[in-house]
């Protein structure tokens, strides 16, 4: 038997968990400055980069792709490299993935806070950045896939499984979602519309919690807690179970986002049948993980780094215990767009990613620089203060969720709602958002701490980039089965055909999904009424999209009495077909926006983004009056209106090379309707530069980003009249 010598590349593991580290510091930060904005929210007054709406996604984005999928590539590069006994396939390859990685990470830094966004959640990134991560996760999956067949370890491991698993989803999910139409350099527009395009969104929505932040993670458990533990893992025969119920079942959970909405009745109820289903796989993998640490425990109670790991297991039992029950219909009409949902999402990111990630990262450095941990007693008082912190921040946003729906829900004896004004309920949960910033600031310093302390094992450890490690060349067998040879062991030594196998999987939901709500048009019934948007409500539709309003305001009212009561009609599939992307929303925040075009006056709302609380007494929303100074920028209209004739919006020639003029027509009307309103100039006495200019002469307002803006709002929910019952 030949003896092979060869190095892991220990680098690149080291590259990526330092930027582990820094981008979850920054990620954690600007979650903390969101949570601050909503007690203080004049915090970052008049500085456009830093409101909530576009630093919401830039927070979302740091946390799951820059801290989360550093943490990702820098476990899946220590463990390939040892369960594989190979050095990875390419340094090349590796280092394009990490630099690619960096690079996108900072573009989605710059490009967010500028208002550059397609809106679509977890997925916001412009066109060229999109096409990045692409290339970039093409690279990585060349680089595993390479290591794995050049292997001198016949068998696949199960974190095997779970990382090719993970490579082939995400690049399926993020190329469908990505389809879009570019309109400029930073600019586009998606190829779906409406009730396809929320489809569409939330199955990769759902899918990139499911194959980001669960799969990857699932693998990283199956290698790093038995190698914490010392001990083999639980269940060969429960891996197998876990890994193929999972990848086949989860794909087919996205339209549980979507119950109660105008997307098919259909499709609502297979998502709601598969993410119940979808319990019994998830808990396979938490009770695989916990009673792996079985005769283990009193180690527990002195390790951090398994202190760490069975938090994140409990934390990913509990999430994935609450998900399928979410997906009930009854429980999701009370819970869709309440901070219910912040708590539940914040329970999988903090303690199932946040605490394996820094269980991996205690357990990793003092290998890699060949020492011990600087000191165990700040890795548990990391521990107990990141618990804490996950406690204060989760239980709080339970509280104000439950309240929320119980308030909005409530009706008085002579069928009024007993809370008609939605400020009501912010103000009641005002508390609790004071609670879930103190839960973030513990966080964090827990976070902190892990840095300081693994900046001082650093220093004081050895660095081997290149470590020497020697195993046995993998002699060839058969293909076929041997004789005791059980299918599954068999598979593992076929990595193409589980590969293959693993696609298939995940391919066979979705393709039952979004194929029918495509292709079929008598799922999404037209309404003859439904117009494509004027020139300049186009214009306000995308600086809407800009501010990031979708964030706090959904465009989508649901059957039930008490949101028609409060908002108006329920909303309609067909009023939604000339919508590239769709801007439905999965929280509310402020009100439901799809009925507010004509209830309440143009002046109103320019006061409204001018200053939120001289409209709404107690309101969170911040200002806009950036949208007061800044020109409209008119220089794309055409080529905007171009681009959604070729998505199938029905533009004629002449509404193209009319646009400028019918923008200027429908500006001026609203202008005209802002100066004949007697409290326009008494709003602004006081501060000349946006209502006079001059001594008495007025500025001109038809071409100011505002009056688009106010054009967009006052369209929404104007296309279908629903007669009142007398």
């Amino acid at each position: 038997m030949e003896i092979q010598q060869f190095h892991y590349d220990n680098k690149i593991v080291k590259n990526f968990i330092y930027a582990t580290m820094l981008w979850g510091v920054v990620g954690m930060l600007v979650g903390l400055l969101l949570a601050f904005l909503f007690l203080f929210p004049n915090l970052t007054d008049g500085i456009s980069w830093l409101s909530f709406g576009r630093l919401r996604p830039l927070h979302t984005n740091a946390v799951i792709f820059a801290f989360v999928g550093n943490a990702i590539f820098a476990g899946v590069y220590y463990s390939t490299q040892r369960l594989l006994k190979a050095r990875m396939f390419n340094d090349v390859l590796s280092k394009i993935n990490f630099w690619g990685w960096q690079l996108i990470i900072v573009a989605a830094a710059i490009t967010l806070p500028l208002g550059y966004s397609s809106s679509k959640e977890y997925a916001e990134l412009e066109w060229p950045i999109d096409i990045a991560i692409a290339v970039v996760w093409v690279v990585f999956g060349w680089n595993l896939i390479g290591t794995i067949l050049k292997r001198r370890q016949r068998h696949l491991y199960v974190a095997i499984w779970f990382y090719i698993a993970t490579f082939v989803t995400v690049a399926v999910l993020h190329i469908f979602n990505s389809l879009e139409l570019p309109v400029s350099g930073l600019k586009s527009y998606s190829v779906y519309a409406g009730v396809q395009d929320a489809l569409v969104q939330w199955w990769y929505g759902h899918n990139a919690v499911a194959f980001f932040l669960t799969t990857p993670f699932l693998g990283l458990m199956y290698y790093f807690v038995p190698k914490a533990a010392n001990r083999p893992v639980y269940s060969y025969r429960l891996s197998i179970v876990h890994f193929w119920s999972l990848i086949f079942i989860y794909i087919w959970a996205g339209p549980h986002h979507l119950l109660y909405t105008a997307l098919p009745e259909w499709a609502q109820n297979l998502g709601v049948a598969f993410s119940v289903m979808l319990l019994m796989p998830s808990w396979g993998g938490m009770i695989n993980g916990l009673l792996t640490l079985r005769g283990a425990w009193d180690k527990v109670r002195v390790d951090p780094v398994l202190k760490f790991m069975v938090v994140a297991i409990t934390g990913y039992g509990m999430a994935t215990f609450e998900g399928p029950t979410l997906s009930l219909k009854n429980v999701n009409a009370i819970a869709h767009y309440t901070d219910w949902i912040i708590a539940h999402v914040h329970v999988g990111a903090l303690a199932w990613n946040g605490f394996l990630t820094f269980g991996m990262i205690y357990w990793l450095v003092p290998r890699l620089f060949k020492t011990k941990l600087y000191s165990i007693g700040l890795a548990n008082l990391h521990f107990w203060i990141g618990t804490l912190g996950i406690i204060m921040y989760a239980l709080p946003m339970y509280v104000a969720g439950f309240t929320q729906a119980s308030m909005w829900k409530q009706f008085n004896p002579d069928g009024t709602l007993t809370y008609g004004n939605f400020l009501e309920t912010v103000t009641e949960i005002m508390p609790m958002y004071w609670m879930r910033a103190i839960g973030g600031t513990l966080f964090i310093t827990g976070m902190l701490i892990m840095v300081y302390n693994v900046i001082v094992t650093i220093k004081q450890g050895s660095n081997v980039e290149d470590e020497l490690a020697e195993a046995a060349a993998l002699e060839r067998v058969t293909k076929k089965r041997v004789i005791g040879e059980g299918w599954h062991s068999w598979l593992e030594r076929r990595p193409v055909q589980l590969t293959l196998l693993a696609t298939v999987a995940i391919l066979i939901g979705g393709i039952i999904q979004i194929v029918p709500t495509i292709m079929v048009k008598s799922n999404i019934p037209t309404i003859a009424s439904v117009k494509p948007y004027s020139p300049l409500e186009l214009e306000g539709r995308d600086i809407y999209i800009r501010e990031g309003c979708v964030g706090c305001h959904s465009q989508m009212i649901r059957p039930f009495r008490s949101e028609v009561e409060r908002y108006g009609e329920y909303s309609k599939a067909g009023e939604y077909v000339y919508d590239h992307p769709f801007l439905w929303g999965s929280k509310r925040t402020g009100p439901d926006l799809h009925r507010i075009g004509g209830k309440y006056s143009d002046n109103w709302h320019f006061n409204h983004m001018y200053d939120p609380q001289s409209t709404s007494s107690g309101s969170i929303m911040p200002r806009y009056p950036w949208l007061i100074n800044d020109e409209l920028d008119k220089s794309l209209t055409e080529t905007k209106m171009k681009a959604m004739v070729s998505l199938g919006v029905p533009y004629t020639e002449e509404d193209i090379a009319n646009a400028q003029e019918h923008m200027l027509k429908q500006g001026a009307d609203i202008e005209k309707n802002l100066y004949t309103d007697p409290d326009f100039m008494n709003s602004y006495e006081a501060d000349k530069t946006y209502a006079k200019d001059n001594g008495e002469t007025f500025v001109e307002m038809r071409n100011r980003e505002i009056v688009a803006m106010i054009a967009y709002l006052q369209r929404l929910g104007t296309d279908i009249k629903v007669e009142t019952l007398k």
